[in-house]
């Protein structure tokens, strides 16, 4: 059996496996759920995939896209017993839209320029995305903005990254990396002009910050950096060197809220190295 086979014979299981569950005599909890009750769930394991890629633990990996593929075809259940589309329906909607946005494979020969770098594709794929944005057909083509469709509840930073990437896409952008870099240090003289005058302007001091987080954003799209990423490894380092400093003072029979700044910024390179 061809490993596609294989996996469509486990995804029709796994479909079946739920609708057992929610079907008469199922599982109680699960006949209780619904979409909104199953959005903590679909986050949770979101980022267990995120957590599992970062360790690269590819055991742990394998259980885990198990996982967010469950919860997906749970939430598909649930719209198909409402009558409102089946997961057949939205694994089709995925692989329409990956044949869509790849005419550089699938419609190659037929007038479509094939494709070297993965920047080229990159560029191709938001145009693409831009055309079909251009015209919303379920609003009877009234037209959509560029920046529709980005979901509120992404992260921030992650958000700005995406909105970013799509003004760029249509040459709203900076030339270079240094440019973003000096728009940055702009961000940072508005910000020390609010905190140096004496009360601090919260307001103002909001927004200067969110002005600063965007641009941050900006240079990490320029880099090709995703900056959720590099903040969550940002996050798990200072996780590891503050665990290693509070170890180092405990031996020492200190408690850190007795130590001088000076001291614990002695204690933290020490953990640094």
């Amino acid at each position: 059996m061809s490993d596609a086979a294989r996996a469509a014979a486990e995804f029709t299981r796994l479909v079946e496996i739920m609708a057992t569950l929610r079907g008469p005599g199922g599982c109680p909890w699960d006949r209780e759920q619904t979409i909104d009750s199953l959005k903590p769930f679909v986050l949770e394991e979101t980022y267990e995939v995120l957590e599992a890629i970062d360790r690269h633990d590819h055991g742990a990996l394998c259980e885990e896209l198990g996982d967010f593929v469950f919860e997906a075809v749970f939430v598909a259940q649930l719209e198909a017993e409402a009558g409102h589309f089946h997961i057949a329906d939205a694994v089709r909607s995925a692989a329409d839209k990956l044949v869509r946005r790849h005419p550089h494979v699938f419609k190659r020969g037929e007038g479509e320029a094939g494709l070297d770098t993965a920047g080229q594709v990159r560029t191709r794929w938001e145009e693409i995305k831009a055309e079909e944005r251009a015209v919303d057909k379920s609003a009877k083509s009234t037209p959509k903005s560029l920046l529709g469709g980005l979901a509120p509840a992404l992260p921030a930073l992650l958000r700005a990254f995406h909105i970013s990437t799509r003004a760029a896409s249509v040459g709203f952008d900076w030339v270079a990396a240094t440019d973003v870099v000096d728009k940055m240090q702009e961000e940072l003289d508005e910000i020390r002009a609010v905190v140096q005058g004496g009360t601090v302007d919260q307001g103002r001091a909001e927004e200067e910050m969110g002005d600063l987080l965007f641009t941050i954003a900006n240079l990490a799209r320029k880099l090709g950096i995703e900056p959720e990423t590099a903040l969550r490894k940002a996050n798990d380092k200072f996780t590891r060197r503050f665990g290693a400093l509070e170890e180092s003072v405990a031996a020492s029979g200190r408690a850190m809220k007795d130590m001088t700044l000076e001291q614990l910024e002695a204690e933290w390179q020490r953990a640094k190295r």
